[in-house]
């Protein structure tokens, strides 16, 4: 398998076992598709490791079914590799603020609380935070608590957020940042999202 190379070797005194076994920050952010397809690979690789998964979901409605939700909870079930928890937010939400948004404000607070609680208690390896960029971007979970926790987080826990308008704060903290850009898109043809490819 290969196995890229370090543009710069930081003089922090760590093996480099231990530089390549720390526990990373995520952001996939930008306008373009691909964002959460992205992350859920990655949940995909941390199951076939046999880490215990744990992904919540700040946009997508509660009654949106996505094809990753079913593919990793059949496969967290089947005992063959690690555990997954599958955690939805309040009721759906998306680019567009809409007349429910206190209790989309709050469920979203409440999300944050639930992820604080499983970081502090390190109930998961992997934590996918799908379209928590959101909350931050509209201003009800604030930035500099997120990057403060994650950065105090125990033990051996990887993060990945999703969604646009990540905030700068969270990117210069971040490990990996990964800006998706949309070139093309079939929606700027009229055509309208398809099962199998958005689902």
């Amino acid at each position: 398998m290969p196995q890229g190379q370090p543009s710069v070797v930081p003089d922090d005194g760590l093996t480099t076992r231990q530089r390549r076994n720390r526990p990373l920050v995520l952001v996939h952010t930008g306008p373009g598709k691909g964002k959460s397809t992205a992350a859920f690979g990655l949940a995909l690789r941390a199951w076939n490791q046999g880490w215990p998964v744990g992904v919540f979901q700040f946009v997508k409605s509660a009654k949106w079914k996505v094809g990753e939700e079913r593919a990793l909870r059949v496969l967290g079930d089947t005992g063959e590799g690690g555990t997954v928890a599958w955690h939805k937010m309040g009721e759906g939400w998306s680019w567009v603020q809409r007349d429910s948004q206190y209790s989309n404000e709050e469920a979203a607070r409440e999300g944050w609380e639930q992820v604080k609680r499983d970081l502090a208690a390190e109930t998961y390896k992997l934590y996918v935070l799908d379209e928590f960029a959101y909350p931050m971007h509209w201003g009800w979970v604030d930035p500099a608590e997120v990057v403060s926790v994650l950065r105090d987080r125990p033990g051996h826990q990887h993060v990945v957020i999703t969604g646009r308008n990540a905030p700068q704060e969270l990117c210069d903290f971040a490990d990996l940042v990964t800006e998706m850009t949309k070139v093309k898109h079939p929606m700027d043809a009229g055509q309208k999202g398809q099962r199998g490819i958005e689902w």
